[in-house]
């Protein structure tokens, strides 16, 4: 994404962040499949498609998103321990360097 700034900033408000518009109207979908999803439409796609998104990137975002909503649920059930911020931090500069399959 840039900068643990930036990042901060997408999180405090996605509006008037400075990422671009592009990844506004990916992150504005996944609020929506995060919050709403059996009212998710093709007509929410739109926005994705008209900023160049294509349909792998689409299903990726969907699964991504429903995945991490997975991982979180059982993580809350199952009583696991949290990540420190540090640890996070440490696994997302891991990711961004490597991806996530090993």
């Amino acid at each position: 994404m840039g900068s643990e700034e930036l990042v901060s900033s997408v999180l405090r408000d996605l509006e008037t962040s400075q990422l671009d518009e592009k990844h506004k109207a990916l992150f504005r979908f996944v609020d929506k499949v995060n919050h709403d999803s059996p009212k998710t439409s093709p007509d929410d796609m739109k926005p994705l498609y008209d900023n160049g998104w294509d349909d792998e990137a689409i299903y990726f975002t969907i699964t991504v998103c429903a995945l991490f909503n997975f991982y979180n649920r059982w993580v809350d059930s199952t009583g696991v321990h949290v990540l420190s911020d540090e640890a996070h931090r440490s696994g997302g500069k891991r990711s961004a360097a490597h991806g996530y399959a090993r």
